[in-house]
């Protein structure tokens, strides 16, 4: 399937939620949350679609993409920005929160729509680095120079042309402090074909030392099609990374987590981060505590090698690094 055009894959990514439930054999439209999928539309390439069981709501696929009734709930610690990001904004859309790197929301655009996303209430069109906002970001890299690695983020930043996400490359390759470039994406795992050689040409071309950082929370995400993908970006030397949020109903026990880690490292990529749900509206049903957490990482620690064991962490709105969870 690699040889299909990942935007034509993207066009035709499902839209509706009864279609959704008929190619799955899914036969209870009670399921369906107008105003949820009304408030974030559900959108789900085919590919990823083919990964889930039939006829089986509770898969953990199907959960993590599922406009649900539970999102409605309008539980008290949740809000629409809860790490505060629209106030960390050095310039549209570069957010500056952490020592000697940043990170800059590209686009709002993704190839999936995770009902869990701390970005979903982001305001996109106020906050984007294009035109001069692009240029004010270049110069406040140019000026800030204890910054060393600058991370794409978004959205999905790989939503963006090649010949963008080349031109945006080179120009940050042109500022002497910078070392390294981490993009954060989730397309090897759900449009595979986007890792095509236009993507490959332009991440083999910089300088500048490269890091992916991908997003599975699920082994079942992982196929032969995402593997031939990843096994392109590992031929270019590039560093693989996983962050994973945890989520209630979907990887919240000792057999989802390891066989994760397991699965990641066959395919070459490091077990890096196993986040805290972000407590962002509309996804309280999704949160799983802290002591559980901690006790889930404890039986994960007696079963994996210490490699294999991603970092517990959450992310405070207040503090300038990952906080690490002790278990």
């Amino acid at each position: 399937m690699q040889h299909r055009n990942w935007k034509s894959i993207l066009q035709q990514a499902s839209a509706s939620p009864e279609q959704l439930l008929s190619e799955l054999d899914i036969e209870d439209s009670s399921l369906i949350s107008r105003q949820a999928n009304q408030d974030f539309p559900l959108r789900v390439p085919a590919g990823f679609i083919s990964k889930m069981s039939k006829n089986d709501p509770a898969d953990p696929l199907f959960k993590q993409i599922w406009p649900s009734a539970e999102e409605e709930i309008d539980q008290t610690g949740f809000s629409k920005d809860p790490l505060n990001e629209v106030k960390r904004q050095a310039a549209p859309g570069l957010l500056h929160k952490y020592h000697g790197r940043v990170l800059l929301v590209l686009t709002g655009a993704c190839a999936i729509h995770c009902r869990y996303c701390f970005r979903r209430h982001f305001p996109y069109s106020d906050s984007n680095p294009s035109g001069e906002n692009l240029q004010k970001a270049i110069e406040y890299l140019q000026k800030e120079t204890s910054v060393t690695e600058v991370i794409l983020s978004g959205g999905d930043p790989l939503s963006l042309s090649d010949e963008r996400l080349s031109e945006l490359v080179s120009r940050l390759a042109e500022i002497p402090h910078l070392k390294r470039l981490r993009i954060h994406t989730r397309f090897p795992v759900v449009v595979p074909e986007r890792i095509n050689e236009a993507c490959l040409d332009w991440l083999s071309r910089t300088h500048l030392q490269l890091a992916i950082v991908l997003h599975v929370n699920h082994a079942n995400e992982l196929d032969k099609s995402v593997e031939q993908a990843i096994l392109k970006l590992r031929n270019r030397n590039i560093s693989l990374f996983n962050q994973s949020v945890l989520l209630k109903g979907i990887n919240d026990s000792v057999q989802a987590l390891v066989a994760l880690s397991e699965a990641l490292f066959s395919y070459g990529i490091i077990p890096y981060y196993l986040h805290m749900l972000d407590p962002v509206s509309g996804t309280s049903h999704f949160e799983v505590d802290e002591s559980s957490a901690r006790l889930l990482m404890q039986e994960i620690q007696k079963r994996l090698p210490g490699y294999l064991v991603p970092r517990l962490v959450r992310e405070d709105p207040e503090t300038a690094h990952k906080t690490i969870i002790n278990f």
